[in-house]
């Protein structure tokens, strides 16, 4: 939102829910797999085990919690506004991470989407989409996380640190 009413940082909830979000796509991340094998069951006709089915209705719930957080984040970015990036960064810079942003929008968006699709539905398309969805998710979260680095410790920016704090309103 590029605005002279943009906010001058991030208000507590948002700053929340971006780091709540965060954990939740990581342990998605390193634990998602273990919903394969009640998936290949029931693909199958079968009756997964109860530790597989355990797991993957940890995987379910996560995913969906995931995407209940990332539309509560998007209504209030429109309703709040978002910080605009630094002045002075570099136009291909801010290009890159305007784009970084929309694509990590649609991962924790499209992401549980087509999980949901693929387990409650039974759509194989989803399924397989779904799935090379978590190597784009890696880098783009690792694009993302890396970014906010180098603008703490290189460009010295208030970037990372307006989402570690939420905005004084006083």
């Amino acid at each position: 939102m590029a605005s002279k009413l943009a906010p001058k940082g991030y208000t507590g909830m948002q700053i929340a829910l971006h780091w709540i979000i965060a954990a939740l796509v990581i342990f998605q991340l390193f634990f998602g797999e273990e919903i394969g094998p009640a998936y290949d069951a029931f693909q199958d006709g079968k009756v997964p085990s109860d530790a597989h089915l355990f797991d993957a209705h940890v995987h379910v719930y996560v995913g969906i919690s995931i995407l209940v957080l990332a539309l509560w984040r998007l209504l209030i970015r429109f309703r709040h506004g978002v910080p605009l990036l630094p002045a002075d960064e570099n136009r291909v810079l801010k290009a890159i991470a305007i784009a970084t942003h929309g694509v990590l929008y649609l991962i924790i968006i499209g992401m549980p989407l087509s999980g949901m699709t693929a387990w409650f539905l039974g759509f194989d398309p989803a399924g397989e989409l779904h799935e090379w969805g978590k190597p784009v998710a890696i880098v783009f979260v690792s694009v993302h996380a890396l970014a906010a680095l180098w603008q703490h410790f290189v460009a010295r920016t208030n970037v990372l640190t307006r989402m570690l704090r939420p905005e004084r309103t006083a």
